[in-house]
């Protein structure tokens, strides 16, 4: 442990998972357009589950994807509540995305591309910042 760090948050860092998967916005959108939504599916469970891998927080990839299935609506909110908890409480910083982020989603198909965009972007630099190699 180093002398700038304080003990809780030395604590904290040591209780945390292995950081997430960075992904290409690109590749993941042609993904999505190429296997008709699929890999859309795919990338729901995913991030769930190195959200609550990592931070031990979260809903985690199991129910993040009935909730996906089940309401989807719901995921454009609690994605990025997830990823701004991660930047906010975990790491004191500031969050580029919230909880709000979702109503990006009331806007058809642009909206879904713009919130990807900002979610994906987000959770790149935020697992950039803790080692892994972009995408």
């Amino acid at each position: 442990m180093s002398d700038s760090m304080s003990a809780p948050a030395a604590q904290a860092a040591q209780t945390r998972g292995e950081p997430g998967h960075t992904r290409s916005i690109g590749l993941s959108i042609l993904y999505a357009i190429i296997t008709l939504g699929i890999y859309a599916i795919v990338w729901v469970y995913k991030t769930h589950d190195e959200i609550k891998r990592y931070s031990r927080n979260g809903v985690g990839g199991v129910i993040g994807l009935v909730i996906y299935l089940v309401i989807s609506p719901v995921t454009f909110f609690v994605v990025p509540s997830e990823v701004r908890y991660m930047y906010e409480d975990l790491d004191s910083g500031t969050s580029p995305v919230r909880g709000t982020t979702g109503l990006w989603f009331l806007l058809p198909l642009i909206g879904s591309i713009v919130w990807f965009v900002k979610v994906q972007g987000a959770l790149n630099r935020y697992w950039e910042s803790k080692g892994v190699a972009p995408a």
